[in-house]
């Protein structure tokens, strides 16, 4: 995995200035990015936005919980596909409260977790099918079924296997075998499980946007609050997570803007096929448009003379646009959404 040339993968970062150089349906707008950019400075002024979005979340393991890096794994390694035809939602109650989407995943995993499930050691759910990976994230009763059952137990078995056979069952000796370099990890993660190896052919090209891999990285990064086992030199080499969720905020920041042909294939609700033009254009404008904000940020703290004051990178940026669309869930419903079956987001 380099970003070299011919037949070598480029990283998420060139592929998406790729991409985003040669895209026919997809554009992005400096307005757009402006506005937004200057929308960004004043919430890491009211200290909204900050590494502390992570950690907040009542879900979400403290980093003193001995078993954090390896509960943070098994997540990453299921986060995909939450969406439901109809608009319907995979939903999990837990302590009293519902959750949806990738919040529902987690509660289900912490519930099995207090039910005495060893949800975090690869001894326990390299062995699972998918009849056990049903009834473990069960959904309430009037949920959407959780989709790719089959598939989240594949994924699980294939990454257990691997921390058992070289990593001494912890994921956490795959973070210490990077040394602190994130890109070094990313590297690791994709060539050592195939699940999360999410790679393209973009006329041509051989591109990645290595979602889940990326956001497994900038999970570790954002729990640890970039300390101890979450101290990254180089973690602003990872790029936004290029899911289904976040393009919709671009749009409806004016960030991102659809041709007729995507708007209309999009308003169809049309199931895209995955490596299709139109859906690698979604992804690599959005994580190319994340690439502008975060300079033209950067640029706003250095006019201001604040640019030590405030951490930013395309991960907290990502976070931000994440949370809004969850905040602004019936907002921004009006915007469409693409939707393919995919392992990878």
């Amino acid at each position: 995995m380099t970003g070299g040339k011919g037949s070598e993968t480029l990283l998420p970062r060139e592929s998406a200035e790729l991409i985003a150089t040669r895209a026919k349906h997809v554009s992005i707008k400096e307005a757009g990015v402006e506005a937004l950019a200057r929308k960004i400075f004043e919430k890491l002024e009211d200290k909204t936005i900050s590494i502390d979005m992570f950690s907040q979340h009542e879900l979400h393991p403290p980093s003193s919980d001995p078993s954090a890096v390896d509960w943070i794994f098994v997540v990453d390694t299921l986060n995909f596909c939450f969406w439901a035809p109809n608009s319907a939602h995979y939903s999990v109650t837990h302590k009293g409260k519902r959750y949806t989407g990738y919040f529902a995943l987690c509660a289900a995993l912490n519930r099995a977790k207090d039910n005495g499930k060893a949800v975090t050691d690869p001894k326990f759910y390299s062995q699972l099918t998918a009849k056990d990976v049903t009834e473990l994230l069960q959904g309430d009763d009037d949920s959407a079924p959780l989709a790719l059952v089959e598939e989240r137990a594949e994924c699980l078995r294939q990454v257990g296997t691997c921390l058992l056979e070289k990593y001494d069952g912890s994921f956490v000796n795959c973070v210490k075998a990077a040394k602190g370099s994130a890109k070094v990890l990313l590297n690791l993660v994709v060539t050592e499980f195939p699940c999360f190896r999410d790679v393209g052919t973009f006329e041509e090209s051989q591109v990645s946007f290595y979602k889940r891999a990326q956001i497994l990285i900038g999970d570790v990064w954002a729990c640890f609050k970039g300390k101890d086992l979450g101290s990254f030199s180089d973690i602003d080499d990872i790029t936004m997570f290029a899911d289904y969720r976040v393009p919709q905020v671009l749009v409806h920041f004016g960030v991102m803007e659809y041709s007729s042909h995507l708007q209309s294939m999009l308003e169809k609700d049309v199931i895209m096929d995955v490596g299709c033009q139109e859906e690698m254009e979604i992804r690599g404008c959005s994580i190319h448009a994340v690439e502008l904000l975060w300079a033209a940020v950067k640029s706003l703290l250095a006019s201001a003379k604040k640019e030590h004051l405030y951490q930013i990178n395309p991960i907290i940026i990502d976070h931000f646009l994440w949370d809004f669309r969850r905040q602004y869930a019936t907002e921004l419903s009006i915007i469409p959404f693409h939707k393919v079956v995919s392992i990878y987001y």
